[in-house]
């Protein structure tokens, strides 16, 4: 494989790996939303996810780019995490939201890395740049919120953080 091959395929798997990182946090705000249907701030936050996942899925079409063969399995696993989380109490879900969102503030802020090595992405960097801004503003939003006075929050956190790790190395490849 040549430089260029190798690079589309590393770009290539970014889109893929975002995209379904968005598509996994659409199913968790709804399955919280099933539980705390009037929630504004949840609401919030899923309605910038929603245009996150479009813009991604739009960048999957114009490059072609399949996505993961997993998501049937992340909306299910999605859904029942923010359900489960809700239904433990409103702390919980924020403690969810507050887990997922500062590891994908480090994957995002690694891809950014990469990308600004490479002046032919800077689409893909601009959105990046401009998602992660908008993932550490639901981070403050759910410690704000009492993210870190859920009822078991070391241990949610950890699980949670560790299973959005496993997600998108998985998301990756497969």
């Amino acid at each position: 494989m040549d430089k260029k091959e190798k690079h589309k395929e590393i770009i290539n798997e970014m889109i893929r790996v975002n995209q379904a990182g968005e598509f996994g946090a659409q199913k968790i705000y709804e399955g919280q939303l099933a539980v705390l249907p009037k929630d504004k701030i949840i609401k919030g936050m899923a309605k910038q996810e929603k245009i996150h996942l479009e813009e991604f899925n739009k960048l999957m079409v114009k490059n072609r780019v399949r996505p993961t063969a997993m998501s049937p399995i992340w909306a299910v696993g999605g859904f029942f995490l923010g359900a489960s989380s809700a239904l433990i109490g409103r702390d919980a879900a924020m403690a969810c939201t507050l887990a997922v969102e500062e590891v994908i503030d480090k994957h995002y802020e690694d891809q950014e890395k990469k990308l600004k090595k490479n002046v032919k992405d800077m689409e893909l960097l601009k959105l990046v740049k401009k998602f992660r801004n908008e993932e550490i503003e639901h981070k403050n939003i759910a410690i704000e919120n009492n993210a870190k006075n859920a009822r078991g929050y070391k241990l949610l956190s950890f699980g949670i953080r560790n299973i959005t790790r496993a997600a998108i190395k998985i998301s990756k490849k497969i």
